[in-house]
């Protein structure tokens, strides 16, 4: 159950439309179309599936491809593995700050990547979340947790953030790819960021790096990292810019995720208003921009749902429990309250957001009268960045486990009539 039923109609309608979105960019589908009429020639074709839905992408490929699969690796986040692949070994580390099981498991990888030959084949299959589980730290990994640490807390954004960490580690921006030559390349990717720029999600392990030295350097002094001189200089360090051996086509977007909401809220009767996939910004402001909309058009004849797609950014101030999605819905519960027969939910793709077991968070016209009567300060809770019990308190945790996806967040206002 994705939303907690309690015979509210709405509540009914955004659980199924969370649902259908959710179901449409599972990645089975995705990878059978970047394995259609595919050939790999004669030479040895060895897999590395890495991000948080690792899994579900290898197993697809592996069924798939049967015994033409020579071996492979799943690197993937705890908890995210659903069972043993045939010929595939599976590997779980730390996300969003790496630790040493990622580290191991991507020794793992390399080892299985050396010694190929030009007739040989990578099946690289990628999604978001990569860049904190697929690392060979340049520095120490203690010190590479706490740069990801100062990165999160400062609200910097992901592209911010793997600019810096890709000159960080020996298989980010593009070094990867070095690293399988000159065997070749296909990467299939699952993008979890806006835009699909290819050289940031997951840091661009098998892609050309786009950014350089310079914005690496301009992103430590926005936010003023504290670094050794060692990171220092490895910032100096220039990533790889061309790499012939290397094929790489997405599979999935945060478009897709967006489209299938719209379907699926058409389907319940709704004229939809497909707003953004590229939503951006302070959560709570993201929350608190949909529900003017909501308030500017009470007066509708007809229920009316707005989509939007993207990820937004929570700069901690607090030491509250919660994430994205759960701001962006708790920060839209204040200009809901009182409406009539509205709501919003946000979640991310991937089944969880922030660092806790929750994929977002529901509210409508009732929450914020229900946060009071519980004694909630509804403000005091955005203040300490601790939504996730403010929520669990009103019924308002969407709740879906890993979904073995990970294509952003989407986000959904309702608005139902009559």
């Amino acid at each position: 159950m994705i939303i907690p039923q309690n015979g509210s109609a709405l509540r009914q309608d955004a659980a199924a439309i969370a649902s259908e979105a959710i179901r449409s960019v599972l990645p089975d589908e995705a990878v059978a179309r970047a394995l259609k009429n595919r050939e790999f020639g004669s030479g040895r074709l060895v897999l590395v599936a890495v991000g948080k839905a690792a899994w579900q992408m290898a197993k697809a490929a592996s069924d798939i491809l049967g015994s033409r699969l020579d071996r492979g690796i799943v690197i993937t986040k705890y908890d995210h593995v659903k069972g043993s692949i045939p010929r595939v070994v599976c590997r779980e580390g730390g996300h969003p700050v790496p630790d040493e099981n990622g580290f191991a498991a991507t020794e793992e990888a390399i080892g299985l990547v050396s010694g190929l030959s030009e007739e040989d084949t990578v099946l690289f299959l990628l999604s978001g979340g990569g860049s904190a589980l697929f690392e060979k730290p340049l520095i120490p990994g203690e010190e590479l947790a706490g740069i990801t640490r100062q990165l999160l807390a400062s609200g910097a954004d992901i592209v911010e953030m793997n600019t810096v960490r890709k000159r960080l580690s020996a298989v980010k921006g593009g070094r990867f790819a070095g690293l399988c030559a000159p065997a070749r390349v296909y990467a299939v990717v699952l993008s979890d960021i806006i835009g699909d720029p290819l050289d940031m999600i997951a840091s661009g392990p098998a892609c050309p790096d786009a950014s350089t030295c310079g914005d690496a350097k301009a992103v430590a002094a926005r936010y003023r990292l504290t670094l050794s001189p060692e990171a220092e200089r490895l910032l100096e360090t220039e990533t790889p810019k061309s790499l012939p051996n290397v094929e790489t086509v997405i599979t999935g977007s945060v478009r897709n995720l967006c489209r299938a909401a719209e379907t699926a809220c058409r389907a319940r009767g709704y004229e939809t208003v497909y707003l953004t996939d590229r939503l951006n910004g302070e959560a709570r402001e993201a929350g608190a921009f949909l529900a003017s909309i909501a308030a500017s058009h009470q007066d509708t004849p007809v229920s009316l749902a707005y989509i939007a797609g993207g990820e937004t950014v929570v700069h901690l101030k607090g030491k509250g429990r919660g994430g994205r999605n759960q701001e962006i819905a708790l920060g839209a519960a204040a200009g809901l309250d009182g409406l009539d027969r509205t709501a919003l939910f946000s979640l991310g793709s991937d089944g969880t957001d922030g660092p806790c077991d929750a994929a977002g968070g529901y509210v409508d016209d009732g929450t914020a009268g229900a946060l009071r009567a519980k004694g909630i300060d509804l403000h005091a809770v955005l203040a300490d960045n601790d939504a996730y019990p403010a929520l669990d308190a009103v019924d308002g945790l969407i709740m879906t486990g890993p979904t073995g996806t990970n294509v952003n967040d989407v986000t959904v206002l309702l608005i139902r009539r009559p």
